[in-house]
């Protein structure tokens, strides 16, 4: 007999090895239970993968003593044959071809779809999903999708199509990456949440660390209690702190995204703080040379720059004197 959750009779279930009441006990018991959903659908995915590896000849004495068994135990013994093989066909390509699937643990409801061969992970409207990589955990949620790209030692990388996203990661920076058509967030050592739909509308938000938004040289750096936002074919907007005042967070948005020009500007401008320097000194490279002469000015007055930093070296965007200023503006962000 198997064990409570039947999951000695998963691989023969899905085998259709099973007699009838076998099978109906399986299926009774997998319309209540989520953690033998989530072992199915783990055993269909390898399954799956055994059926794309190339003809591989086994030793005829492990045909023999699988001939041997009892019959009630072959489809048992033939997922173990087919896991021996996954794990050794990286010689044959398949592991370099196609990353390994994280392992998925539903938090509600059960329309949590893996699809092996583009490796997609989807919720529906009343399911949530928890995926565990070894540098940390990614949570979704309801109707999402995101796509496994890269699950090695040194990149784990994610795509994002929709929905919502919370990755808590501890590791150095830069090994984990989540793609979205906006653009890339690189972790650098944090906590956050993503927010897009399919045209790349999207948000940002940090609560622990940093996260550099990257996309086509672009490069928004969020620190905890920030956020900025996404927009296809904008790429990641400029970063602003989610406790800034509502009239610079609207006219920050207008800036980036409607061409608001000098009138937003003055307002973000009129109504910044020091800490809102973090937004001034992303500012300082998306504006005209007018502009930017206008930012100095706002940000030398909440901010004085260090003495190795010169008026002139920042008015041309000197990125050694802006990391410069920066190293010290951090402090107050």
């Amino acid at each position: 007999m198997p064990d409570t959750h039947y999951t000695e009779w998963m691989a023969a279930w899905l085998d259709e090895a099973l007699d009838t009441g076998q099978k109906v006990a399986v299926e009774e018991h997998l319309a209540v239970c989520a953690a033998c959903r989530a072992e199915c659908e783990l055993v269909r995915t390898g399954m799956a993968m055994l059926s794309e590896l190339p003809s591989v000849k086994a030793p005829d004495s492990l045909w023999a003593s699988i001939e041997k068994a009892p019959r009630s135990r072959r489809p048992v013994m033939r997922w173990a044959l087919a896991a021996m093989l996954i794990l050794t066909a990286g010689a044959a390509g398949l592991w370099l071809r196609q990353p390994r699937l994280p392992y998925v643990t539903l938090r509600a409801g059960a329309a949590v779809q893996q699809h092996s061969a583009a490796h997609w992970i989807s919720t529906d409207a009343a399911s949530r999903a928890r995926v565990n990589i070894p540098i940390g955990v990614v949570e979704l949620g309801p109707n999402t999708s995101i796509r496994v790209l890269s699950a090695k030692a040194d990149e784990h990388r994610l795509s994002l199509r929709n929905g919502t996203l919370r990755a808590s990661i501890q590791a150095p920076p830069r090994l984990f990456f989540v793609e979205t058509s906006a653009g890339t967030a690189i972790d650098l050592g944090c906590e956050y949440t993503i927010e897009c739909d399919r045209r790349g509308f999207g948000v940002l938000r940090v609560t622990r660390g940093w996260v550099s938004y990257e996309s086509r040289g672009k490069t928004s750096l969020v620190p905890a209690g920030a956020m900025c936002w996404t927009r296809e074919g904008h790429g990641p907007g400029t970063p602003v702190f989610a406790d800034s005042a509502t009239p610079l967070i609207d006219a920050l948005q207008s800036f980036d995204f409607a061409r608001g020009g000098d009138a937003a500007l003055g307002v973000i401008l009129s109504a910044a703080r020091v800490r809102d320097t973090l937004t001034l000194w992303h500012l300082l490279a998306r504006s005209t040379i007018a502009q930017r002469e206008t930012i100095y000015e706002r940000m030398a007055a909440l901010s004085p720059p260090p003495s190795n930093v010169l008026r002139e070296d920042v008015l041309r965007l000197d990125a050694p004197a802006l990391e410069r200023w920066k190293a010290e503006l951090a402090w107050q962000w």
